[in-house]
């Protein structure tokens, strides 16, 4: 009997450690936590999770709760077994009235998104939009409480709101995978492709030749329709982070809603020439809580939440050791392996590009770098 119970036992404690080395059970996680303000989905999970991406295999929702998914500050998040379940699960429990949605803590932290989120989109094509073709008083800059002069916006009431963009920046994939032909792809205020200064949005893109997977629109400002003389509207310049200049385009209807709640999760599969494509603000590299640009969109499945790891490529160098002759050595190169830069979480996607931060790096996160399953070793 004593045997059997040994057993028993020993078989108990082998399934725990299994499950816990399959969904990477933090060593010393606590027992319960109380969610805090300030808090995200992501750093909650990491204190339960080696791999917070797994988050959604030991999560379970309680129906006790309205909206289950989401979390609020005070909630406790325990960690226990449930009856008739060999493995653990992580619940929240609630006391008193019902929390305001607002106040539901975010997945990733807002406070480095929510400026890209607000003002930044990604198209397909610009052509056929309606663009700023002047400004009162022939300025070379409007503000707030200014006029601009908008071609081809037919079709919007007098009253109705728009929303004034530029064109960016121009996201393609490369001819051929070379990082030493990444050339910046920024655009004029007719939407050309030229060089401009580098304190711009985007710092980098694959040079032309690949793909086109989207051009990138910033919010300059809001405007109201105020007249309509033929092809010219006059549009009132309400509300803006930024000028506004000749070229700059007018998209109508409500802006794009954005959602800050979503459960970590890994990819089903990565599609090839999946890679980064730009990195924020002008960099060259990125490091934890930069926003980086991904290769992928909703036409590849790719979904709000989703984690990647990244991986600088490896490179093909001469072997100057085993071969003398440098012309010999040319010939006989090594393919490097690929270095594990970090990992990334989407947090907005657009049809071909997606928006992504990166969650943690032990190197710099760089343009170029290939997106690979966040458990990849290799």
């Amino acid at each position: 009997m004593l045997k059997r119970l040994h057993a028993v036992a020993a078989a108990a404690v082998l399934t725990l450690a299994t499950y816990a080395a399959a969904t990477g059970l933090r060593e010393g996680h606590p027992a319960t936590y109380t969610v805090q303000r300030g808090d995200t989905l992501w750093s909650i999970a990491a204190r339960f999770l080696d791999r917070p991406w797994l988050w959604p295999e030991i999560w379970q929702a309680n129906p006790q709760i309205e909206n289950p998914h989401r979390l609020f500050p005070g909630d406790v998040i325990s960690l226990a077994y449930l009856e008739g379940r060999a493995t653990p699960v992580v619940q929240a429990t609630r006391d008193g009235p019902a929390p305001r949605a607002e106040d539901a803590i975010p997945t990733v932290p807002l406070a480095e998104v929510e400026g890209l989120l607000r003002d930044s989109s990604v198209v397909e094509d610009i052509d056929g939009l309606p663009y700023v073709v002047a400004l009162e008083g022939d300025r070379l800059r409007g503000a707030e409480g200014q006029i601009a002069y908008v071609r081809g916006l037919e079709g919007v009431a007098i009253g109705g709101t728009v929303r004034i963009v530029r064109p960016a920046f121009v996201f393609r994939l490369p001819a051929a995978a070379r990082r030493n032909n990444i050339i910046p792809d920024s655009l004029d205020h007719r939407g050309d492709i030229t060089y401009r200064d580098w304190s711009s949005t985007w710092g980098q893109a694959f040079g032309a030749g690949g793909e086109t997977l989207g051009i990138e629109l910033t919010r300059q400002a809001l405007g109201r329709v105020t007249q309509v003389q033929g092809e010219v509207s006059l549009v009132l310049l309400v509300d803006g982070p930024a000028d506004v200049r000749a070229g700059d385009r007018v998209l109508t209807g409500p802006a794009p809603a954005w959602d800050a709640h979503f459960l970590p999760q890994p990819p089903a599969s990565i599609p090839a020439q999946s890679r980064v494509l730009a990195v924020a603000d002008a960099s060259l590299a990125a490091g934890p809580n930069s926003v980086v640009a991904l290769s992928v969109g909703s036409r590849d499945g790719i979904r709000n939440g989703m984690v990647f790891s990244t991986w600088r490529p490896g490179t093909s160098t001469p072997d100057t050791v085993a071969q003398r002759n440098p012309f010999a050595a040319a010939t006989d190169r090594v393919q490097l392996p690929d270095e594990f830069t970090g990992r990334v979480m989407v947090f907005r996607s657009f049809d071909r590009v997606s928006y992504a931060l990166v969650m943690e790096a032990i190197r710099p996160v760089s343009v170029d770098d290939h997106l690979k399953h966040p458990d990849a070793v290799q």
